[in-house]
């Protein structure tokens, strides 16, 4: 019997063959923390007496949740990571630099990498065809310490999605779609792997943004074979020769599958407060929104920004809706720069911030009022998620965020297409 794709990439990294519901120690290729988790890893690596890390050119300190940071507090921590960088060699990612797990698909992530962040997103590696999962910050201490973590090999999912995505239909419509289908613990723990017509269609972005929502669906990481469009990624990036071909074997073993037909999808929303709450735009009814968000690890790369410019251009934000963008990194904010996507979101009243994860985290940068409710392409809407737990947060494209902004509720992209 064959190797689903993340056996094989954890048995390439035991130097042994492994199957799912095996425990094993394997050897990890990149680890990193963020701004929030850091201080805990940081704190646990002292407490293990180790002055070291294993792989500085591996280890990564984002400071991207509070970017710039808001409080002393949180100024503290910033100043805490950046004395163990320097003191470790560890790469620090900056303030402005953008999101950890987008800047990781830039600039780090390989097919059949293992990657572990003391992040839940940190799975949106998987759009490369890495084995991307996030732990908790003693996990990620260990690997930093070590270069190694223990893990449960889970079972796979596989998601075959064919047809053809009507206008106006993206991957985030598609991935709700999955996640309202199966609830928000329907794949806890397991492997989502996506193949099918319409994922070979795909560009990394929009992999990106489903290997992303993996998590919300309680899955330990979404991945896609790695294939042409993951070749050009990484030219595009300067990364050409970190491509290597890899997935799963035909007579892969599978515990279940699941078929979606991409043509059958419809704009969809996730409705408070909870991510697999989704209607179709057709059932959302009459929402009015106080707070446009557009941008985070889910939906802040150039071709989320542009597909909102193209609907935003000559149009105004409605008044009494405010329209925030945040790129999810530095490279993203200058093509938007330069192609003069920024400049069609502030010609139609939308305020631009710089890149990182904004809103999303509620600590700065679009924290909701009491009773506001916001259309936000985040990943997640739990109750209080933008920092304040009586506000209101649906969940939906850039295409239908942009449309939303116009119109000052929620609305179907299709009619400015």
């Amino acid at each position: 019997m064959g190797l689903t794709l993340s056996e094989k990439i954890i048995s390439q990294h035991c130097e042994r063959e492994v199957k799912a519901g095996e425990i094993v120690i394997a050897d990890v290729d990149l680890c990193y923390v963020q701004d929030g988790t850091g201080p805990l890893t940081i704190g646990q690596i002292e407490k293990m007496g180790i002055e070291k890390v294993h792989n500085p050119k591996k280890t990564i300190l984002f400071l991207d949740h509070a970017s710039p940071s808001p409080r002393f507090e949180l100024s503290n921590d910033h100043k805490m990571l950046r004395k163990f960088a320097d003191r470790t060699g560890a790469i620090l990612s900056e303030i402005g630099g953008g999101i950890s797990h987008h800047v990781s698909l830039e600039s780090y992530a390989i097919p059949g990498d293992v990657i572990i962040g003391a992040d839940s997103h940190t799975c949106t590696n998987g759009a490369l065809g890495a084995f991307a999962t996030g732990m908790g910050s003693t996990d990620v201490a260990v690997a930093f310490a070590f270069g190694k973590t223990w893990m449960r090999v889970p079972e796979t999912f596989r998601i075959v999605v064919n047809g053809k995505f009507q206008k106006g239909v993206h991957s985030k419509d598609l991935i709700l779609n999955l996640i309202g289908k199966i609830s928000s613990r329907g794949a806890t723990y397991k492997a989502l792997e996506f193949t099918g017509e319409a994922i070979e269609n795909m560009d990394i972005a929009a992999r990106a943004t489903v290997a992303n929502m993996a998590v919300e669906a309680g899955a330990k990481v979404g991945l896609f074979p790695s294939d042409e469009k993951t070749r050009l990624f990484l030219e595009k990036m300067g990364r050409g020769d970190n491509f290597r071909k890899i997935a799963s074997d035909p007579d892969a073993l599978f515990e279940k599958t699941i078929e979606i037909d991409a043509s059958s999808l419809k704009p969809t929303i996730a409705c408070p407060h909870l991510v697999d709450n989704i209607k179709t735009i057709e059932e959302i009814g009459d929402v009015r929104v106080d707070e446009v968000f557009i941008g985070t690890s889910c939906n802040g790369r150039i071709e989320d920004l542009r597909e909102a410019a193209k609907i935003l251009k000559g149009n105004k934000v409605h008044h009494g809706t405010r329209l925030i963008i945040t790129p999810a990194s530095k490279r993203t904010y200058l093509e938007a720069m330069r192609d003069g996507t920024l400049n069609t979101f502030v010609e139609a009243g939308g305020v631009i911030t710089g890149p990182g994860c904004g809103g999303c985290v509620g600590v700065h940068e679009g924290v909701l009022a009491d009773g506001d409710v916001c259309l936000a392409t985040q990943p997640r809407n739990f109750k209080g998620r933008m920092g304040n737990p009586n506000a209101f947060i649906y969940l939906g494209s850039p295409a239908l965020a942009a449309a939303t902004a116009i119109k000052g509720k929620i609305t179907d992209p299709r009619e400015f297409l």
